[in-house]
């Protein structure tokens, strides 16, 4: 379930906000977090309240004030917290997450979070979530957390921590500015996800016919290879070579903050037989996020681990990008859910992958999808949500150091 979030706008006009200087500090007053905001320990069990909306941790996003997923209270048992429309829902388990929204509504959260309600008086109830959602607020939270597996913030620690405070006038032109920033990341938040939507029912509709009117071939038939990366634990080194986990591309691009190296010897001589390059595809075969499939677009020399597989396509029966989608698509994952084997590290062996059923229509449709979906990834770049968030988080934390 989703909502959304209407436009703070009904902040009161203040004629002098245009001689405001949102960087003007004079006026400012340092104060302890628990003067200006208060805990609410409204405790709810969820019998009592079963048909009510409930949040958890898993419904927060990182770095987003808004609640776009919920359950209900029947979904979930233990004494929980209760919150109304206007308040802030932190989790102070593993403050590191950065996971803080603000209700649009009531009803009952994990009690793994806090319930934060503004002092008008001191603080508008506007402004309080950006100043949470700063660098200041959320590094001081990880560091006064406490515990090691799950590090937890008590309130009697939080309360005492202090934060500079502008005069109201201040807060409502911050407000506003900060505001507008959200409203437009949520705007292409919404279109990304309408791409993302017309990208997949193009793909699943050509998928969809190919299969009903065109050739149906296994995927070892249509490549030239399907095997896996070294078995042999490589030694790694300070720099060198990239080698890639399956976190590396678990996630459908290449994530380069995931990578060990390998020296330039060791690469050679892993890839004595064959070297991957631009045009193959890897293939997450062991683990949770099994069966994400990566096309190789780039000409950077790497290597791979052994729980991935490599997938070289016939250009003659196979087009690289049309096999990588897919393999991504409903149609390609239904087949490694049913060829995953095991329950604490899920495999798609070799040969399930290889016996993969696979449409396979003339190269030139298959060419013609792969541009149809290049254009869809363009427009998506250009909206970059990470890019978006650098902006708006370089603004917060201008306003607010």
């Amino acid at each position: 379930m989703t909502a959304t979030h209407p436009s703070p706008a009904k902040l009161k006009p203040n004629p002098a906000w245009a001689s405001l200087s949102l960087f003007e500090r004079t006026g400012w007053k340092r104060m302890a977090f628990g003067e200006f905001a208060e805990n609410i320990g409204e405790r709810a069990e969820p019998k009592d309240a079963q048909e009510e909306i409930y949040v958890g941790l898993e419904h927060l996003d990182p770095q987003c004030l808004h609640i776009r997923r919920w359950g209900k209270g029947s979904d979930v048992t233990g004494t929980k917290l209760r919150f109304r429309k206007g308040d802030i829902i932190f989790g102070r388990r593993r403050a590191y997450q950065r996971k803080l929204a603000v209700a649009e509504f009531c009803g009952i959260c994990s009690a793994h979070a806090m319930v934060i309600r503004a002092r008008p008086d001191k603080v508008l109830p506007e402004f309080l979530p950006f100043l949470m959602m700063s660098d200041r607020f959320m590094n001081r939270a990880v560091e006064i957390s406490v515990g090691s597996l799950s590090p937890t913030i008590n309130w009697t620690t939080l309360k005492l921590e202090t934060f500079d405070l502008p005069p109201l006038d201040q807060q409502r032109r911050i407000a506003e500015i900060l505001w507008a920033v959200d409203e437009n990341e949520q705007q292409a938040i919404t279109l990304r996800s309408a791409l993302e939507n017309a990208k997949a029912a193009t793909v699943h509709a050509f998928i969809e016919q190919a299969r009903e009117h065109g050739q149906i071939t296994s995927l070892l038939k249509g490549c030239q290879r399907v095997t896996d990366g070294t078995h042999q634990p490589p030694g790694v080194t300070d720099e060198g070579v990239p080698f890639f986990l399956v976190k590396t591309i678990s996630s459908g691009w290449v994530d380069w903050s995931h990578i060990k190296f390998v020296s330039e010897e060791t690469y050679m001589e892993l890839t004595r037989r064959v070297r991957p390059k631009h045009g193959d595809i890897l293939y997450t075969a062991v683990g949770a996020t099994y069966g994400v499939a990566l096309l190789v677009d780039f000409d950077t020399p790497f290597v791979f681990q052994r729980h991935i597989a490599h997938i070289i396509p016939n250009p003659d029966v196979f087009d690289s990008e049309y096999l990588a989608l897919f393999l991504n698509s409903p149609f390609g994952k239904r087949q490694s859910d049913r060829a995953a084997t095991g329950s604490v590290q899920p495999t798609v062996t070799l040969k399930s992958l290889s016996s993969f059923k696979v449409p396979c229509p003339p190269v030139e449709k298959q060419r013609d999808l792969a541009t149809k979906a290049k254009s869809f990834d363009s427009a998506l770049k250009a909206r970059a949500l990470a890019d978006l968030r650098a902006i708006s988080s370089g603004i917060l934390n201008s306003i607010l150091p």
